[in-house]
């Protein structure tokens, strides 16, 4: 199977790039199934409703939320009708929505997609993520009741998305870490069989602080004193994020691919 996951989409010059390129690369890359993180799509901060369709009509399989799940009030009701949207699987017992499903790609063959949030660094104290994801990798057991499963490890530190990485060796298809907007250099495939990558990247403007607009960051950062609220860098943006290829038999990692298309950054490709 063939998977493509997409990082961070940063705001309206994100949610352009991945519009309007990612039928071209489905189809160029003969991608099965994509997963695309969408948690801050809307002015940085969330994934509206609408703004959910439009990277589900784009041809997102599923989008992945964050810590800013639910920034966009709207996305309280919005999760509970479209399933194709996962939360961290440790927010609040509350929360709306579901931390992991399975899909079905065009041919039938099952995916596992699950998010957790991470504790180090974060700014709210989430469950632990370890205790949190292991019944979902119990409950699908990897080429058995799956043939294919990606987790999304959604946090600040690379330390803690490497252990998420290890705990989910053999276990899972890719374990893949969103968040802090950069893109890590370590994609490599886990001896076990699992792919990995600390962070996938943003699909943002890099010519920002994060993707957002560098004047605001610049100015609390010299002066300690914030002035005006953040919003997102408009410059073209790069699609950052990982090409899975994995065996149908064991729902392990054959290759593993950065992508890195368009706007400021080397390119990178299948």
């Amino acid at each position: 199977m063939r998977l493509l996951y997409l990082g961070d989409v940063m705001g309206r010059a994100g949610r352009r790039a991945v519009t309007e390129n990612l039928p071209r690369l489905k189809a160029d890359w003969r991608v099965d199934f994509t997963v695309v993180n969408g948690e801050n799509a809307t002015g940085g901060m969330g994934l509206s409703g609408e703004h959910a369709k439009l990277l589900l009509e784009a041809g997102a399989d599923c989008l992945t939320l964050g810590d800013h799940a639910f920034d966009q009030k709207d996305m309280l009701q919005f999760i509970e009708k479209e399933p194709r949207i996962v939360r961290p699987i440790n927010f609040a017992k509350e929360a709306p929505g579901r931390g992991h499903r399975v899909f079905t790609d065009g041919r039938g063959r099952k995916v596992l997609v699950a998010q957790v949030l991470g504790q180090v660094f974060m700014k709210r104290a989430f469950d632990d993520p370890f205790s949190a994801i292991e019944p979902a990798l119990k409950a699908h057991v990897l080429g058995g009741g799956v043939q294919a499963a990606l987790v999304d490890m959604h946090c600040e530190a690379t330390s803690e998305k490497m252990a998420m990485g290890h705990f989910c060796d053999g276990r899972a298809s890719v374990v893949v870490g969103s968040h802090t907007h950069i893109p890590t250099a370590d994609a490599q495939i886990l001896p076990g069989g699992t792919a990995f990558q600390a962070d996938a990247g943003m699909c943002g403007d890099y010519l920002s602080i994060i993707g957002m607009d560098k004047t605001e960051p610049m100015r609390r950062f010299i002066t300690g004193m914030g002035k005006t609220r953040f919003t997102p860098a408009m410059g073209e943006a790069t699609l950052c994020g990982l090409f899975i290829e994995t065996d149908d038999r064991t729902g392990k990692a054959q290759s593993v691919t950065m992508i890195r298309e368009g706007g400021r950054l080397q390119q990178a490709a299948p």
